[in-house]
């Protein structure tokens, strides 16, 4: 029986899953991020011989297939596969049964930036060279963002709370946020929360070109993405999705289910300034990490680690660690902030996902993924930023942030769980 009282309730995390450039399971993915293992290459996925940029971090090896059967899956596009994929994952890691007695209590929030655009770009392949009479009846269900969220749920028959956040790059923290208030006020016993992206197509490679907000270290892809080094020139796009399980504390007790760590804070806030750029200085990221100390409880002498957003663009690093001490103040050169985008690219609206997992690895087994690439810091980032090789560290409390196109700027807080 859902309870809308006013009594905060704690969650916890209890499942996760991960399908990403460096594994498509949460066992490789952390051993990937551990070893500063780089997932970018040249793309494999379309001819880019055209484009300036020819390097992305695909998915390499995933097979829809085990997951679900060939027709269900030829009725999805990519980014949502990915999505119901480690949902699969990440239940079956908590070891949670959805069932007719707890569907109800059960919901789903996944984010994404852009959705099915492959399945767009090939439709519209299809109504300029065939006509409109040939395109796919599947096309509109394949394409929208929700569907990510609407099919995760149908896969695992999970009947409460559901939602798509679709918020640039911000997205993938945003639903993991949204999906915390949902189970910290009553409305669900647990949620299916994350991010998930498959924009490495032809046309989002051009937009984004366009913009120059890509590298074009193409002859040395191991290397391009490079977060807070002089040397960094744009970030690398990749693809994936990571997905966590939310619970109620008491549920997830009752149950006698592992806990990972538990998520204590979520700050969210705009900058009101430009589409595209950070306001100088990092004034609304600073806010959302004040915010989400403070729903958390936390002091900044408390925090142990930030994965940072560290997209390897010149105006992002050196505004987030403008950001960063602006929150902190003498904290942020105490604290370990690492960027595993070095490693994975940047999966835009799945970025949240895949690093909130790498966030609550971090609280669960007191180690530090690094920043790889980072060989000559920028004076304007002269942060701890755990460079090149991963750390042991007791981590009791982190952050994670997210910033988006359009000025959003989020950042989640969880600590280790404490009876």
């Amino acid at each position: 029986m859902t309870s809308f009282g006013s009594q905060l309730k704690r969650v916890v995390v209890t499942g996760l899953g991960a399908i990403t450039p460096i594994g498509n399971t949460l066992a490789e993915y952390w051993q990937g991020l551990l070893s500063g293992r780089n997932g970018i290459d040249v793309i494999t996925l379309f001819d880019a011989s055209r484009h300036d940029c020819r390097i992305a971090g695909e998915v390499k090896g995933f097979d829809p297939q085990a997951y679900m059967d060939r027709k269900e899956a030829k009725r999805m596009d990519r980014f949502a596969q990915f999505a119901v994929s480690a949902s699969k994952q990440a239940l079956a890691d908590a070891n949670f049964t959805i069932n007719d007695l707890n569907a109800e209590q059960v919901g789903v929030v996944i984010g994404t930036g852009i959705g099915g655009l492959k399945v767009m770009e090939d439709q519209q392949e299809v109504y300029l060279t065939r006509g409109p009479d040939r395109c796919s009846p599947f096309m509109v269900p394949m394409m929208i963002a929700n569907m990510a969220a609407g099919l995760t749920a149908i896969h695992l028959g999970a009947k409460g709370p559901n939602n798509c956040t679709v918020t640039a790059c911000a997205a993938g923290s945003n639903a993991i946020g949204d999906a915390f208030r949902l189970v910290q006020r009553g409305y669900a016993q647990a949620m299916i929360c994350g991010g998930t992206e498959a924009a490495v197509t032809p046309l989002s490679l051009a937009g984004f070109a366009a913009c120059k907000a890509l590298s074009n270290r193409n002859d040395d892809p191991a290397h391009a993405c490079r977060p807070f080094d002089r040397d960094r020139d744009g970030f690398v796009m990749g693809e994936g999705a990571g997905i966590l399980i939310l619970e109620e504390l008491e549920h997830a007790l009752s149950r006698g289910a592992k806990i990972y760590a538990e998520i204590v804070g979520y700050g969210m806030t705009c900058d009101a300034y430009h589409i595209t750029s950070p306001v100088p200085g990092g004034e609304g990221a600073s806010r959302a990490i004040q915010l989400a100390l403070k729903d958390a409880e936390l002091s900044p002498a408390q925090i142990s680690y930030i994965n940072a957003h560290g997209t390897s663009t010149p105006a992002n690093d050196s505004t987030e660690t403008a950001a960063i001490k602006s929150a902190l103040g003498e904290q942020a050169y105490k604290v370990a902030i690492s960027s595993t985008k070095s490693m994975t690219g940047h999966l835009l609206g799945g970025s949240g996902g895949i690093e909130a997992v790498a966030t609550v690895m971090a609280v669960a087994k007191d180690q530090i993924p690094p920043t790889i690439n980072l060989e000559n810091p920028d004076s304007a980032c002269d942060l701890d930023y755990v460079a090149n090789q991963s750390r042991s560290q007791t981590v009791n409390a982190a952050l994670s942030n997210s910033f988006g196109f359009g000025g959003h700027n989020v950042t989640l807080a969880f600590k280790k769980y404490v009876p």
